[in-house]
């Protein structure tokens, strides 16, 4: 699936505009006194101001050989999150290598680079590098009526895990993370504890357009 856009909560939105625009690079689209959206490649990334606020894990997908430049890159700007002394984390069950990071929310944010998309870049890296919104944490205490809502409205399919811990379901250009809060009780590399917290997402699959709202363990359709 290709994420179109992504709408998470702030309870620091200006903080999280000089975030994103000055320190990340991002260019801002869209901005009204409560809300902010931003380019992430082939994403829209909107921050909506509210004070019942809770932290998210997202991820926005690298070219394929880019880890390294991104580690680079980001550790001019922020602190790396790591895993012990590793501040690029190995994912060989995917194929994959990431770098995580804080923004000014304390969301969890990844770069991941993805080797079998074969997506690679010779070009320096920079914002403009980041190709986009490619996971989305979705905290339950029931995977299955979730996967089943998406399956049987949307198609899409599980990538990896199962419905009873941890179930990423999508593909490698879009996934929704969804993990049960009752088994699985910290994120990594951070050991920061998940929540159920709420948003909204465009994706298109297949051709085709879904728009979901995400709340109260709840994924349903929004009109």
């Amino acid at each position: 699936m290709n994420i179109e856009t992504l709408q998470i909560l702030t309870k620091n939105l200006e903080e999280q505009t000089a975030f994103y625009n000055k320190i990340l690079g991002l260019e801002i689209i869209a901005k009204e006194e409560k809300e902010v959206s931003f380019k992430i490649g082939l994403s829209i990334l909107k921050l909506v101001y509210s004070e019942d606020f809770t932290p998210y894990h997202y991820a926005i997908n690298i070219p394929s050989n880019q880890s390294t430049e991104a580690l680079k890159w980001l550790k001019k700007r922020v602190a790396i999150l790591k895993d012990g002394i590793h501040e690029i984390q190995d994912f060989d069950f995917w194929n994959a290598k990431a770098v995580y990071f804080y923004d000014k929310d304390n969301n969890i944010v990844e770069l991941i680079a993805r080797k079998n998309l074969k997506i690679h870049s010779d070009q320096k890296f920079r914002s403009s590098s980041l190709l986009n919104i490619s996971e989305i944490g979705m905290l339950t205490q029931n995977i299955i009526p979730l996967y089943e809502r998406l399956k049987n409205i949307s198609g899409l399919n599980i990538y990896d895990g199962t419905t009873e811990r941890f179930c990423a379901i999508g593909d490698e250009n879009g996934l929704f993370i969804a993990i049960n809060k009752k088994l699985k009780t910290k994120w990594f590399p951070t050991e920061d504890k998940p929540f159920s917290s709420p948003f909204i997402i465009d994706f298109k699959e297949k051709g085709k357009v879904f728009k979901f709202e995400f709340k109260n363990d709840v994924l349903d359709l929004n009109k």
